[in-house]
């Protein structure tokens, strides 16, 4: 399914939002180390390739890899 520029931004920022949220509500981090773990991961630089589809998934599911790769209890 192809999708337009506009249309890749906003789905990958929805799940940005998404994540940033999840980190600091379930690890209780400031805004600012969640926004700098996204924005530093594996995850965002797959999720920033339109290639990978991962914008399709959901956040939940992009939510479970990010806590692989920084670690569940960080």
């Amino acid at each position: 399914m192809n999708v337009s520029q506009a249309e890749f931004q906003n789905m990958k920022e929805e799940i940005v939002k998404d994540l940033i949220s999840r980190l600091m509500e379930e690890r209780g981090i400031t805004m600012q180390k969640a926004f700098d773990l996204v924005y530093a991961s594996h995850l965002f630089e797959k999720l920033s390739n339109p290639k990978t589809g991962l914008y399709f998934q959901s956040s939940g599911y992009a939510y479970d890899f990010l806590l692989d790769e920084i670690g569940r209890k960080t």
